[in-house]
């Protein structure tokens, strides 16, 4: 609650705030009133006003703010405790904290990193030799492919980041909250494949050493599969694989049940029902993804040199 003053000693502060004076000014200039009076008042008339800046002029000059935007920019500096740790270097003591406001001012946002399979030069590599060998391939030449792949699915729902909707006001409520059990509730590994229809396709699978293994191999020559006719694909990239948003739906369907799967074989039963529901159209309209996939990667290495 604001302390009452003598309506001339309010002016004046008034006055000074108005102004621009810092607290430290207003403090001399008014004896006997505290800092925290002098707050309380703005905070009544000039609920708007910006924080004035009581405290002393910042060490960090223009030329260095320059150089830790283009650092972050760039990711010479990554995050707050590099800028920190830069700015100790150069003589300029400043807190954590403070480092935070600082990328803050300046425009930054703190944002979850996006998980993405790591690339040695080799896979780079080997998938602009890829883009390469594919760039001329028609959405028929990909319809002739089966596209196959493993993905992990939990009893308690996704490994990935997940978000809710809340506004700034609200309280944290129990639909807000990732509830996690000890040892994850257990999980199950699926594999599966999409085709779009026709003879003379070719099977698709990554270069996992399950699929490489003697007892993979001689499945296919028992089963009467050409060589030729099995299909390599990049390592570390499971982007270019149309699958990928199939496991991504089949996901979001097994997330619609009101309670979770009470164990693995519940949740397989769960997965077959899930898998069963998806139609050949369901699969069709991924078919031009591997295309424009190749189109991008080709584009990304010309621009950046990286893929």
């Amino acid at each position: 609650m604001v302390r009452s003053l003598p309506l001339d000693v309010q002016n004046n502060i008034k006055s000074l705030l108005k102004s621009g004076h810092p607290y430290s000014s207003i403090i001399e200039r008014v004896p006997g009133v505290k800092k925290s009076t002098i707050s309380d008042y703005k905070r009544r008339w000039f609920p708007n006003m910006r924080p004035l800046n009581s405290g002393r002029k910042s060490e960090i000059t223009a030329t260095t703010k320059s150089y830790i935007r283009r650092s972050v920019i760039t990711g010479k500096l990554k995050t707050g405790k590099d800028v920190q740790r830069y700015l100790c270097d150069i003589g300029c003591v400043i807190g954590y904290s403070a480092c935070l406001k600082l990328l803050k001012s300046m425009g930054f946002q703190a944002r979850i990193k996006k998980h993405k399979p790591f690339l040695k030069a080799i896979h780079m590599k080997k998938r602009l030799a890829w883009a390469n060998a594919h760039k001329d391939w028609t959405k028929d030449d990909w319809c002739r492919m089966i596209f196959s792949d493993e993905t992990k699915v939990n009893v308690w729902g996704s490994d990935g980041v997940k978000y809710y909707w809340k506004r700034p006001d609200d309280k944290l409520r129990f639909h807000h909250l990732d509830l996690t059990v000890k040892g994850g509730g257990g999980s199950v590994m699926v594999w599966g494949c999409i085709t779009y229809d026709g003879p003379g396709i070719y099977f698709q699978q990554d270069n996992n050493p399950k699929h490489t293994s003697k007892v993979a191999k001689a499945w296919f020559e028992e089963n009467n599969f050409d060589s030729k006719s099995i299909y390599s694909w990049p390592a570390q990239s499971p982007d270019l694989n149309p699958i990928e948003h199939i496991w991504h739906h089949l996901k979001l369907k097994l997330s619609t049940y009101e309670t979770r799967a009470k164990g693995v074989h519940e949740l397989w039963d769960r997965i077959e029902e899930q898998w069963a529901t998806f139609t050949k159209d369901d699969c069709r309209k991924y078919y031009e993804a591997p295309g424009k996939m190749v189109r991008m990667l080709l584009k990304c290495w010309i621009s950046c040199g990286s893929l």
